[in-house]
């Protein structure tokens, strides 16, 4: 289908280059763009931010431990002995 897009002169110019450097049209790389920028918006939806309880009840969280810090909570979680 053709269409008529009105473009930035500089940017016009770096796509016409960058298609001509790896030997393929402009429709062919304005092509590749936007199904890449049209991919990439629909794989990420967006996610809700998660908050996690703890108990307050024993034995809760073991000591030392962080739930905000990833690392220190996969080491208790493989049984290394300093979860900090």
């Amino acid at each position: 289908m053709k269409t008529t897009v009105d473009l930035n002169d500089a940017l016009l110019k770096q796509a016409k280059e960058f298609a001509a450097r790896h030997r393929r049209t402009l429709t062919s790389l304005i092509e590749d763009a936007l199904a890449e920028l049209l991919g990439r918006t629909r794989q990420v939806p967006p996610q809700k931010k998660v908050h996690l309880k703890t108990s307050s009840q024993s034995p809760g969280t073991c000591p030392g431990v962080d739930l905000d810090h990833s690392a220190a909570l996969l080491d208790v979680m493989e049984g290394d002995d300093d979860p900090a």
